[in-house]
């Protein structure tokens, strides 16, 4: 992806998720050159827990096919042992989800989380178990729970999200989602515990590593680009 793509996304993801009365904390609203105040003690959360935003095209090169952007609100951090570092042991996200924009097919070893539709067109998401080499959707039947009321589809089937609606996906649950192709762009939310993008995401059948091609100045930083120039002894 161009750093082009990326500024004005983050641009275009602020006025879309104001509109929907989704108010970010105020560092999410930080340039880079504003940010340059604030990479000491008082951040080092922020930092060191991965928030802040995200933008990836799944190394597909086609970001409006297959692509997400998403705003890490709030995260927990495990220790290298796989134990919270502290009582903080969830998570939340923000994501602007495009008409027919696909997040591919992924499992979470650890995490359980719920995607909720808070505005917008309708999100589809497909569900199925891995099979047992991770490497294609099982044949067995899925149960989820849709606010609170379970829902039994085939392997590999579909329920869709109007807004309001939500569905709990335990670990091992593959999914993919994407917005209706007729709708509008849907604010999606994201309430889980932990949340480690480096080590709990497995998608069914691989992904090409992000890149991004510096053609402009960076406006924003992304959650894994923050500098690290001072941290608590």
């Amino acid at each position: 992806m161009n750093r082009s793509s990326i500024n004005s996304l983050i641009d275009e993801a602020i006025e879309f998720f104001s509109y929907h009365k989704l108010t970010l904390p105020p560092w999410a609203y930080w340039t880079c050159e504003q940010w340059k105040d604030h990479i000491n003690l008082e951040s080092f959360e922020i930092r060191s827990h991965g928030m802040g935003w995200n933008i990836t095209d799944f190394g597909s090169g086609d970001f409006e096919k297959q692509g997400l952007l998403l705003f890490i609100i709030r995260n927990g951090l495990l220790r290298d042992d796989g134990t919270p570092n502290d009582t903080k042991t969830y998570a939340e996200k923000a994501m602007m989800v495009r008409p027919g924009q696909l997040t591919p097919w992924h499992f979470h070893w650890k995490k359980t989380e719920d995607l909720i539709n808070r505005g917008g067109g309708r999100l589809e998401v497909e569900l199925g178990w891995a099979t047992e080499d991770e490497q294609n959707i099982a044949s067995r039947s899925v149960e989820v729970q849709v606010d609170g009321m379970t829902r039994r589809i085939p392997a590999g089937g579909k329920i869709i999200l109007e807004p309001g609606e939500s569905v709990t996906l335990p670990p091992l649950l593959c999914h993919q989602f994407c917005g209706g192709t007729k709708g509008d762009k849907i604010c999606v939310g994201e309430v889980s515990s932990l949340n480690n993008d480096n080590t709990d995401n497995c998608f069914l059948f691989g992904i090409k590593p992000r890149q991004i091609v510096e053609d402009v100045p960076r406006k924003y930083w992304l959650c894994f680009e923050y500098p690290q120039q001072f941290e608590p002894r």
